[in-house]
């Protein structure tokens, strides 16, 4: 019986130890190394693993039906100056950089001179119709903005433009069933049109755009089939308009925008021509605009007056300031017609603005920018900082009573979700220091 016993013991014992290994046995899933790649072109997917270079020679395409995930710290590196490749995105595309290690869309650092201040080195990133999905978040996008001619994918695709000719966009989406959000980014050194959207569901937020447009072009160009929630960014020095809002193409829905807590400074005095200079709005446009603060800009919000936008659009609670007088007269509301005409006003009168017909009135206060800056300057200087000191009257002018189009956020198939911000009643995009 004893032996019976210490068996039944033993075997127990064994069993025991049997069970323990067998919960601890793990599977390991190899981490991603990093990679450089050298003269990468063609069709791409899969994943790019963190820190990993890739050297682009020629033209790239995310195939329809597939997806490119970019996780942080990926360098693209735009390196064929005589190809200036675009990547044109059939499927869907997920840049998934972070604030300390972002994804890089650049050129070699030896191109990034003077002579190469308004980029022109590389297309664009061009999403076909098919593009159910694209996220760009904490991205750097910069130097680009090639000129398509007929051999480019994005004109024999028929996308963009579908000409040769036409500076590329920095992105350009199409779809307006998919849906877009470009967040926590920067765009800079680009030669015309930085955000050219054409269709879908779009959150564009905490974003910085400077050195954008040479002799044209906006920094956020939205069209028909777009409904978009623009918020809390900087747009220092653009060509023409920070934000051009339209309703033009033709195509469902109708183009409805809701442009809140942004920062829009030197707008529109490089332009050779006179258009706009901080927001334009047309052809039908919904177009909600709240707590912007527009400093030195060459106009205030301005309307095609022969197409004009929707009446349903709002403007309110927005701060003007101008250190100049030419400054100062172009955000002045404009007149109402003379009959027997009816032309609206060019020059929009919001309700609750922070708005004065004097030189100097309204300092923001921001923390460290020379508002004596010459209006012509697209130079950025990266210690400048916009926040507001204390008594900035944009502080508590703001307003919240009205409501964004996601704050209930926009789900994608990588299981993330974004939200477009909550409004501030502190007006512009950063708050106080």
């Amino acid at each position: 019986m004893k032996k019976v016993l210490i068996l039944a013991a033993f075997s127990a014992a064994l069993l025991a130890g049997c069970s323990k290994s067998t919960d601890t046995t793990t599977t390991v899933t190899p981490t991603p190394v990093p990679v450089v790649k050298e003269a990468v072109s063609g069709d791409v997917s899969g994943t790019w693993a963190k820190g990993s270079t890739y050297k682009i020679t020629g033209h790239l395409q995310v195939p329809t039906s597939q997806s490119l995930v970019i996780e942080e710290g990926v360098n693209i590196v735009f390196s064929d100056s005589t190809v200036k490749p675009e990547m044109i995105v059939r499927g869907n595309l997920y840049v998934m950089g972070t604030s300390a290690n972002p994804v890089k869309f650049t050129v070699p650092d030896a191109w990034k001179t003077t002579a190469n201040q308004w980029g022109n080195l590389w297309g664009g990133i061009i999403a076909a119709p098919t593009c159910a999905e694209m996220l760009i978040d904490n991205a750097i996008l910069e130097y680009g903005g090639a000129v398509t001619t007929e051999s480019s994918p994005s004109v024999k695709a028929g996308l963009y433009k579908a000409a040769a000719g036409n500076h590329v966009p920095a992105v350009n989406y199409s779809n307006v069933n998919g849906k877009l959000v470009i967040v926590n980014s920067r765009l800079n050194n680009q030669n015309e049109d930085g955000f050219y959207v054409e269709g879908g569901k779009v959150i564009i937020a905490n974003n910085k755009i400077y050195t954008q447009g040479v002799s044209g072009g906006d920094a956020i160009n939205i069209k028909s089939g777009v409904q978009a929630d623009v918020a809390f960014n900087l747009v220092y020095s653009p060509n023409t308009n920070a934000l051009k809002l339209s309703n033009s193409g033709d195509r469902s829905p109708q183009a409805y925008i809701v442009a809140y807590n942004n920062t829009i400074v030197n707008a529109g005095w490089r332009r050779p021509t006179i258009k706009g200079g901080s927001i334009w709005i047309e052809v039908g446009v919904r177009a909600d605009l709240y707590n912007n603060l527009l400093a030195n800009d060459r106009f205030g919000v301005k309307r095609d007056p022969k197409n004009a936008e929707d009446p349903r659009s709002k403007v309110s609670n927005n701060l003007y300031y101008g250190y100049t007088q030419d400054g100062v007269t172009g955000f002045q509301p404009s007149p109402a017609p003379i009959p027997p005409s009816t032309l609206l006003p060019e020059i929009l009168a919001g309700t609750n603005d922070v708005i004065s017909k004097t030189v100097g009135d309204n300092d923001p206060k921001f923390v460290n920018y020379p508002l004596a800056t010459e209006s012509k300057n697209a130079v950025f200087n990266t210690a400048w900082d916009f926040r507001l000191q204390s008594g900035s009257p944009a502080i508590g002018k703001g307003t919240t009573s009205f409501t964004r189009l996601y704050a209930d956020g926009l789900s994608f198939a990588n299981g993330t979700l974004y939200k477009s911000p909550a409004p501030s009643t502190t007006i512009g995009a950063f708050g106080t220091n």
